[in-house]
Parts: structure tokens; sequence; C-alpha cells
């Protein structure tokens, strides 16, 4: 059986979220066109599609992490912050865009809360490792 770890993140990241978009429950919110992904970052994201992206990462990021809630992932998704002159230092991602974004694949089914924080429901696993499975077939012919 295929399973996530079996095939390219970033293929399985893109065309899952291709799959993501035919859902009516998963929808970019108003406010993403300006909003930036998090403190690090100096400008809003580019790519039109990248609400989808993000969710269908942070779909994968359960699968594999297990239970987790807001703040580890905003760890996973931070990044480096210029301060000029001055050392980076860590800084985490835009809690909000990972919060609307869990609850949006609540509603979709594929995440459930769990005592502590989020994980992945059997029809959210199906959905993985069906595009898993895909990918890979795709990958090999």
């Amino acid at each position: 059986m295929t399973t996530v770890y079996d095939v390219p993140p970033d293929a399985l990241i893109k065309t899952l979220a291709e799959k993501l978009k035919q859902n009516k429950a998963i929808a970019i919110p108003s406010w993403a066109n300006y909003v930036k992904t998090g403190v690090s970052r100096e400008i809003p994201p580019v790519d039109e599609d990248w609400w989808f992206i993000r969710c269908s990462s942070i779909l994968r990021r359960i699968y594999i992490d297990g239970p987790v809630g807001v703040e580890r992932l905003a760890t996973f998704y931070g990044g480096r912050h210029r301060r000029g002159v001055k050392t980076e230092h860590l800084k985490k991602g835009s809690g909000s865009v990972i919060r609307k974004a869990l609850q949006q694949l609540e509603r979709a089914g594929y995440v459930t809360k769990a005592s502590k924080g989020r994980q992945i429901t059997p029809k959210g696993k199906s959905l993985l490792d069906n595009t898993a499975f895909e990918l890979k077939k795709e990958i090999e012919f």
C-alpha cells in the first residue's frame, strides 16, 4: 500500500491542492490577498492558489506528526526574521492562517480535534493515501 512517505512531498502537496480546490468546504478567505503568512515575511504570497497549497501542506503535516496544535504548526511554518544589522531570529508563522485552514479542513471532514491538537480522520488519511497512490503510478510510468 502506498503512503505519503513513498512520494516526493512537493508533488504530493500540489496534487492534493488541486483535489482540495474541488471541495466546497475549502475556500479562499476574503482577506487572503492581503495577509502575510508570518512576521518573517515581507510581502503576501504571490501564488493565487497559496491557500489550497497551505491547506494540503497542513493536512500532510498532521498525517506525519500525529496530533498537532496551532503553535507547533506555526513553528514549522515560521522562518528567519531579518532585523537589519542585528542577527536573525526564528519567528513563528501566522497562527490565524493556520487556525482558519484547520477549521476548513475540519468542516470538510479531513481533520478532527483531539485532546492535544488536531488529528487526521480516516477520510483524510484515505484522501492522502489515494493521492499518493495516483501520484506514484504517474511517476513510475
